[in-house]
């Protein structure tokens, strides 16, 4: 079951995923006031939904043409139906006039309240905090009711899955319910209740799925992502307050988008793309000039953002490791195209020098270790080389030897790519690489590597003293599963075991 929902998972990017989620949950929350369940007129509900989606689409537009910078219609829309799910649906002239005011502020904020054209706050949280403050009503928070409660947990946790960010709703929960009942426990109320009231009748398993783990203000790191939603969580609860002033839901999470922003990389970049370069049948390299240079370490991703006509259900975002390193002057990243590529690779293989692309929210702990005398295994399916290219060049450029072992799958001679970096890694830093065709109907008569399987068996005679080591896997979702069940069952701890996540191959 679980490996079905990662096939569907990785087949759609988390903001397309988000989008259908949203949206669903406003036709359940249509369905369920035409039938009496919710206490609103339901052509009010559709009116409000269309009504935020045209604002905000217009404010956005507006914004994006005065800062001239490309604007992406998937995370207008979901703020759109994050703002109809949680400010309660028009019923006079003046609910309208708050509804025009939160969408305006909601795209008004990404690009005002932005450092380095890095946005600091949740727009729709940042929104109805403003309404608020402006007409002393803001988010009524309506989507967290028992009815809804059921489609809104299931939903969510399919986005956390996809993000995999279980450790920062976790740190949320735990704290947020804690502070909660700490606060509660001189009352005559049974803990086992507030806990109920708390999940089925309160916002906070959407704000904790939907609005707590949006990409853009979230920290980096599992540690920082956990203590973000710890503090997040304590702000939550009902006792904390600042002489007068009181914590509401979206209070607390700009607050903790403040610590957040503190404490991540401010980076997006609009990069023009320098060359094109086919390295293999199926794979290019796009290296891009830097404006100013990027800090980063080597085998950490970014968001790429390409705007481009009629965006398929996989949209107009994709995560990609740095493939260049920070020793490098330009940046790099490495892609597989198929015939039946996205709308969004399409445009990519398109792009002509001069051409721009938006990289943002630098992260990934796929990193060397700093302890030099660590010994490593890579291992590496498809383009998922990317980060050991980066690695590995680091290496080399700043003279370091590292006992290294790189295990390398394809499954045909001519997808191996960037050898030249790994050869001379051999030649200068003693690293042992290990190419394996995977198809033995593909192995060519001079073939000197491997064939078959990257398993146990291989693995203990090119490592013998594999459990001094960290493994380090890479590639296809589906590949690095296997491998880890491999690793395992070789008996390697789990945190001898490092995976390259970054949210889908969509």
């Amino acid at each position: 079951m679980i490996g079905f929902v990662d096939d569907f998972l990785n087949g759609i990017t988390m903001y397309r995923l988000i989008f259908y989620f949203l949206t669903f949950l406003s036709l359940v929350a249509v369905a369920f006031s035409a039938l009496g369940i919710l206490p609103f007129n339901p052509i009010a509900l559709i009116f409000s939904v269309a009504f935020l989606t045209l604002a905000c689409w217009i404010s956005n537009t507006f914004f994006a043409r005065v800062f001239r910078v490309q604007t992406n219609l998937e995370s207008v829309y979901i703020t759109a139906l994050i703002l109809a799910l949680i400010v309660t649906p028009v019923r006079n002239l003046q609910d309208a006039l708050l509804l025009g005011l939160v969408a305006v502020l909601s795209q008004g904020s990404k690009y005002i309240l932005a450092v380095n054209k890095k946005h600091i706050f949740n727009p729709a949280a940042f929104a109805v905090a403003m309404g608020a403050l402006a007409f002393k009503e803001g988010a009524s928070w309506w989507v967290g009711t028992s009815w809804m409660a059921p489609f809104v947990l299931v939903g969510g946790l399919l986005i956390v899955r996809k993000i995999r960010r279980f450790s920062l709703v976790l740190s949320y929960l735990i704290v947020s319910i804690i502070a909660i009942l700490g606060s509660s426990a001189f009352s005559s109320n049974n803990p086992l209740i507030i806990i109920k009231n708390l999940i089925l009748d309160s916002p906070i398993i959407f704000f904790s799925l939907v609005m707590l783990t949006e990409p853009q203000t979230t920290p980096p790191g599992k540690f920082l992502q956990i203590t973000y939603g710890g503090l997040v969580g304590f702000l939550f609860a009902p006792f904390v307050r600042l002489g007068t002033f009181s914590f509401s839901p979206e209070m607390a999470l700009l607050a903790g988008n403040i610590f957040s922003y503190l404490l991540s990389p401010k980076e997006k970049l609009l990069l023009k793309i320098k060359e094109k370069i086919q390295i293999a049948p199926d794979i290019y390299d796009f290296v891009f000039d830097q404006d100013r240079k990027l800090v980063y370490l080597p085998g950490q991703y970014m968001e790429w953002t390409l705007g481009h006509k009629n965006p398929d259900r996989r949209g107009t975002r994709r995560y990609f490791t740095i493939a260049a390193s920070p020793t490098e002057e330009n940046l790099r990243i490495g892609v597989r195209f198929s015939q039946n590529g996205s709308s969004f690779k399409k445009a990519l293989i398109s792009m002509s020098s001069g051409d721009s692309i938006i990289a943002s929210q630098l992260s990934g702990e796929f990193t060397l270790p700093r302890d030099p005398s660590r010994k490593l295994v890579f291992i590496a399916g498809g383009i998922g080389v990317t980060p050991y290219r980066s690695m590995i060049k680091y290496l080399l450029d700043t003279e370091q030897k590292r006992d290294m072992v790189l295990f390398y799958a394809s499954k045909k001679e001519a997808d191996f790519v960037y050898s030249d970096i790994f050869d001379k890694a051999e030649k200068s830093l003693g690293m042992k690489t290990v190419y394996v065709l995977t198809e033995s109907e593909n192995v060519p008569k001079s073939w000197q590597g491997k064939v078959g399987q990257i398993d146990k068996k291989m693995i203990a005679e090119e490592v013998p003293d594999y459990h001094d080591r960290i493994f380090y896997i890479s590639g296809p979702h589906s590949m690095v599963d296997v491998f880890e069940k491999v690793l395992k069952g070789l008996g390697i701890a789990g945190n001898q075991i490092k995976i390259d996540f970054f949210p889908g191959y969509a």
